[in-house]
């Protein structure tokens, strides 16, 4: 790496350890912000400072917002008794831009992986399962990986023995809507099979 001025090596340093950004997208961030007026500067160091002192895990939900219990938890027009559980935080907008979900959420914050050292104790499992008194169905939205299937079953197991008359659904997964089904892989393919409906 070129040698920069210790300040900007150390912006650069940081930015490197952004997700997705490598070194030369980090160089490119830092003399943007220094090329920037130094109140652009200021406003992102205070949003960053602001993000870090205001937000907080849901203590229903596990999602993140800046009031407890968020808006979704607290909303008058949503159906409390519907709960989609899902992976991460992020996952709530692709759900959201569908508007045909009209129930609250359920954050994990990860997937069972074994090898990566991630056991039922590192999810955020415990809050789930004292919701289910209130709740009539849960809809497991966890990702079709390995991960995301092995959570998907661990937590249908866990919510049958506490609380049996819930409702456990599973998304559908299968062919993308406007691809072909020439390029789809088996897995893809069997799950389409299995998730059709009546016409």
């Amino acid at each position: 790496m070129a040698r920069f001025a210790e300040p900007m090596t150390r912006l650069i340093d940081e930015l490197r350890k952004l997700p997705g950004i490598g070194t030369k997208s980090a160089q490119r961030l830092a003399f943007h912000v220094l090329r920037s007026p130094s109140e652009d500067a200021e406003k992102l160091a205070h949003a960053i400072r602001e993000l870090k002192a205001r937000l907080r895990l849901c203590s229903i939900c596990n999602n993140i917002t800046d009031v407890d219990p968020c808006t979704y938890c607290t909303s008058a027009v949503r159906d409390q008794r519907l709960v989609c559980v899902i992976e991460e935080p992020t996952n709530i907008s692709t759900i959201e831009k569908t508007r045909s979900f009209a129930g609250v959420y359920h954050v994990l914050h990860g997937t069972l992986s074994p090898i990566g050292g991630v056991g039922p104790e590192q999810l955020r499992i415990a809050n789930l399962m004292t919701r289910l008194p209130a709740v009539d169905e849960i809809i497991l939205a966890t990702s079709p990986t390995t991960e995301g299937e092995a959570t998907a079953r661990y937590l249908a197991d866990e919510i049958r023995r506490a609380e049996s008359r819930v409702k456990i659904t599973r998304i559908a997964t299968g062919v993308p809507a406007g691809s072909d089904i020439e390029y789809a892989d088996e897995i893809t393919m069997s799950r389409a099979l299995e998730g059709r409906r009546e016409l």
